[in-house]
């Protein structure tokens, strides 16, 4: 019976890894298995999170030493045998010297924050996740925790008067009234008390048994706590603390189940995403707790972490497939990536402006990130893409800023958002070759009276039919002719439920 048993759970979970193969996700399964969401109790915070989920569309940044390379954030020094962990040597431990002493070659000279949030504010983004630390240790503000940081007297940028990059970054961002982010990795693969030089470091978890060396583990909770509290410190007013890095986490939390499910068939593969050997607690209830103190209101992310830190939820460069009511942000690269390559490709505006819609009509946030270069500069691409944004965001902002989505978020070419007063938003989203709305639309499902109006975005006032179910919106030449923006138009329609 045990083997029969032993059996059925490696059958279950090989079928779960041909889910994952097939791009179904392992982050896709955390977000949409149940139970998930822990509601908001302290109203400060309630407050704050309402707030955020008015803003609708935000700026992602991840920055850091391994621009200079034009590599992926991090996880070319982990061990781990994925496509993500590549890297263009045979010699790992040469490698790794050499990514770390990235440090001293760093210097953004051209960094203009300013103008960066100039071109965000202009595109309609309305809040700010900047990486403050990635994986790889490296800060960039001037912490006194460690000297591997963009402030430390070794690094090129050090006398530059904007070199803590994370407090330039945010004063500029708050000036031009985002709410602010910060962006923190919980592992560390620089700390000695994370990757502790005297084992190797097989993969991305903690490197030594915490069980023998409770002391040591307490050295890196200890550094991480007070990381945080510089942060919550020294940086002006914070909304949003987003912490990455899932697998540090109490083994008692839900991935448990999971990694003993599929313990030993994901290990076969090097997939070492889903084990988690060791009880990684860095006492997130203390986190939290003390950084309100500073900062009241403040929003936790700790990512796919159920419990009271998890405050609204992250999938990760996906949409989901239906409405959901919980808070949640699709975090999405504007590239293929998210830090910089020089030989990135940039998605459409009409791609990333479909993506937005999509994404407010089933009730979340687009976090859309851009991987500043090694010089301090964003691409050409990235301004070109933000200026197309903003355009349709100046004309349709009101079907999409402090709106919900609904059940019923899309009927064939139309996608729905409904505005504080009850109103409807129709989107009509447009094919890639269509470059003006059709002459009518019909949206299905609403009860019309002699009160129901409805409004072009960008236009005015249409004339509409009543049809069996619903209502035909009629578009004249002149608006056909000459729309008042690309890629999607928006009809809000009052007075019909």
């Amino acid at each position: 019976m045990k083997k029969l048993f032993g059996l059925i759970l490696k059958i279950l979970g090989i079928l779960f890894l041909l889910l994952l193969a097939s791009g179904y996700g392992f982050y896709q399964y955390l977000f949409e298995r149940e139970p998930l969401y822990h509601e908001v109790e302290i109203p400060e915070v309630k407050a704050n999170l309402d707030k955020w989920q008015d803003q609708k569309f935000g700026l992602f940044m991840h920055w850091g030493t391994y621009s200079q390379w034009g590599v992926v954030e991090s996880w070319s020094i982990c061990g781990e045998d994925e496509p993500w962990c590549y890297r263009k040597t045979d010699n790992y431990a040469q490698y790794k010297k050499d990514y770390e002493a990235l440090k001293y070659t760093f210097n953004p000279s051209a960094f203009d924050p300013e103008k960066w949030a100039d071109a965000a504010s202009e595109a309609g983004m309305k809040y700010l996740v900047f990486t403050t630390k990635h994986h790889d240790g490296f800060c960039m503000f001037d912490t006194k925790t460690t000297d591997y940081k963009i402030t430390s007297p070794e690094c090129a940028f050090h006398e530059n008067p904007k070199a803590n990059v994370t407090k330039e970054v945010f004063d500029a961002f708050r000036g031009k009234d985002f709410m602010i982010g910060a962006y923190f990795s919980k592992p560390d693969w620089n700390s000695e008390y994370f990757w502790w030089p005297n084992f190797p470091a097989p993969d991305r978890n903690v490197n030594y048994s915490i069980e023998k060396h409770p002391d040591r583990w307490q050295s890196f909770v200890e550094f991480t706590h007070a990381q945080i509290d510089e942060l919550m410190t020294d940086y002006g007013k914070i909304d949003i603390l987003w912490l990455d890095g899932g697998w540090v986490r109490p083994l008692t939390s839900m991935e448990v189940s999971i990694s003993q499910f599929v313990d030993g068939i994901f290990s076969d593969v090097g997939y070492t995403q889903l084990h988690i050997p060791q009880n990684q607690d860095l006492d997130m209830a203390g986190i939290a707790a003390k950084a309100r103190i500073k900062q009241p209101g403040l929003i936790m992310v700790d990512r796919f972490v159920e419990g009271e830190e998890e405050n609204y939820l992250t999938p990760e460069n996906y949409i989901p497939d239906t409405y959901d009511p919980r808070p949640w942000e699709s975090c999405i690269t504007m590239a293929g990536g998210w830090s910089y390559s020089p030989d990135a490709q940039y998605k459409p505006a009409r791609q990333i402006i479909h993506a937005l819609v999509d994404i407010v009509s089933k009730g979340g946030n687009l976090l859309l990130n851009v991987g500043p270069a090694p010089d301090g500069t964003w691409p050409d691409e990235v301004y070109e893409r933000l200026e197309e944004i903003g355009a349709w965001m100046k004309v349709n902002g009101a079907a999409i800023y402090a709106s919900k989505g609904r059940e019923d978020f899309k009927e064939g070419k139309v996608s729905f958002t409904v505005s504080k007063n009850g109103s409807l938003n129709a989107i009509y989203l447009a094919d890639e070759n269509e470059t003006q709305p059709p002459s009518e639309i019909v949206v299905q499902g609403l009860s019309t009276s002699d009160d129901t109006q409805i409004n072009m975005l960008g236009y005015g006032k249409l004339n509409w039919e009543k049809v069996s179910g619903g209502l035909k919106i009629i578009i004249p030449d002149e608006v056909r002719k000459n729309p008042p923006c690309s890629y999607a138009w928006s009809f809000n329609i009052l007075n019909a439920n």
